[in-house]
């Protein structure tokens, strides 16, 4: 019998010939990420268990991304005690402000296909899009790798998703993740693995491959998968071995559902307040007034986000009264949109640019709202009180067509 993405994953980590839905198994970590918030906790139950020391320094990543630059007291709290842990424990690899940690793990070269990898987030799902397990644990089960390197999985079933045909003009990954999770729900999911496939995700950047994959938690799956290819081995900086070549489900894999689109059919859509899977195509929604934009993110903030939106607003101005924020999601997304003219022409339209990091989309630093306001934001997340307040109302869209939002000062598939 065949295999799934995710089962060859599990299965060769284990040292298994298979393994099927539902198994319980030990899992070597290959890699885990620790991030700011999370740290206080992880350290207060990696003490109370005994832990002499850390299974493997080299394999522990610590970022700081949601709380920087601190925006209450306690923020330095965690800043603290990560570095106290980090020196104590020789740790080296520990961000500052370098970015959104889930941007971080796959472009600074953490994650590989193939690999298993935990974090103390739940978009952790994101680095699946390099063909890697990647899932969202808590503090408690972090502070068990730390000192033992593994971790009980349940093999999860998948949900198989084929897309085939070219996006049309304005579609971007952003409303094909959205639409699949309006389909599905938001517990659409739970548990189960999203593997997806076809002609139009071959021709899929990485980037828009991350997004996906970002946003597959939003259904309840535990991950999400995509085949590595020459996009993946060349953002990540190898060459494929025969394993990771052969990372695709097979034709006689048992899959719980089966899933199919027709790539030309999608559309602009938006998830609406305060439901990720309240899903709408954004023409239903034209001429709906809005006070502020958010561009960027661990879902919508590479630089192919930012030239969609850059393109967009070439030669055309935010809208009055409207506040248009721009995050790039890592230092080197900054670095690179600055040399290739990126930032100044969002600057040129009226954006507010921002330093790397989380920002507006943990309700933290950058831009937050009250009472009555109304967001049109890239992120992954518009639950009541995300952003600020919890009367501020919340639009995720793609980044082409948040920027169009905020040049038209209301809600527009394009302009």
């Amino acid at each position: 019998m065949g295999q799934t993405v995710i089962e060859k994953i599990i299965a060769r980590n284990i040292g298994a010939a298979s393994v099927k839905p539902g198994d319980i198994v030990t899992a070597k970590v290959d890699r885990v990420m620790l991030d700011d918030i999370m740290i206080p906790f992880i350290v207060d139950k990696f003490k109370e268990m005994g832990f002499p020391k850390v299974w493997d320094p080299d394999k522990v990543v610590l970022i700081y991304d949601h709380l920087v630059p601190a925006s209450q007291q306690d923020d330095v709290r965690h800043y603290r005690i990560g570095d106290a842990f980090t020196e104590q424990y020789g740790i080296k690899n520990l961000h500052r402000s370098d970015g959104i940690c889930h941007q971080l793990m796959t472009e600074a070269g953490y994650v590989k296909p193939g690999d298993v990898v935990f974090g103390t987030d739940s978009h952790t799902t994101t680095y699946g899009c390099v063909g890697a397990f990647s899932t969202g644990i808590g503090y408690t089960e972090m502070a068990s790798i730390l000192g033992t390197g593994t971790l009980w999985v349940k093999v999860p079933e998948t949900i198989r998703v084929q897309i085939d045909g070219t996006l049309p003009a304005g579609v971007m990954s952003k409303d094909v993740i959205l639409r699949l999770i309006g389909d599905l729900g938001a517990d659409g999911a739970t548990y189960q693995c999203l593997e997806f496939c076809g002609t139009a995700v071959e021709q899929m950047t990485v980037a828009s491959r991350t997004t996906m994959a970002n946003m597959a938690i939003e259904a309840g799956a535990k991950c999400a998968v995509f085949t590595p290819d020459e996009k993946t081995a060349e953002y990540c900086g190898i060459e494929l071995d025969a394993f990771q070549k052969n990372l695709k489900g097979d034709e006689d894999a048992v899959y719980a559902k089966k899933l199919f689109y027709q790539a030309e059919d999608f559309v602009p859509v938006m998830a609406c307040p305060s439901q990720v899977d309240k899903i709408r195509n954004v023409s239903d929604l034209e001429g709906t007034v809005i006070d502020q934009v958010f561009i960027g993110s661990c879902t919508n903030g590479r630089l192919e986000d930012l030239q969609a939106a850059a393109e967009v607003l070439r030669g055309r101005k935010v809208a009055d009264f409207v506040k248009l924020i721009v995050t790039p999601a890592s230092r080197k997304v900054y670095e690179d949109a600055a040399r290739l003219g990126v930032l100044r022409t969002l600057a040129e339209a009226g954006a507010v640019i921002t330093h790397p990091g989380c920002g507006l989309c943990c309700g933290r630093t950058g831009g937050i709202l009250s009472d009555g306001e109304r967001v049109v934001a890239t992120n992954n997340r518009n639950f009541l009180g995300r952003m600020g307040t919890s009367k501020v109302e919340i639009y995720l869209a793609s980044p082409a067509v948040a920027a169009a939002c905020a040049a038209a000062g209301k809600i527009v598939a394009s302009l």
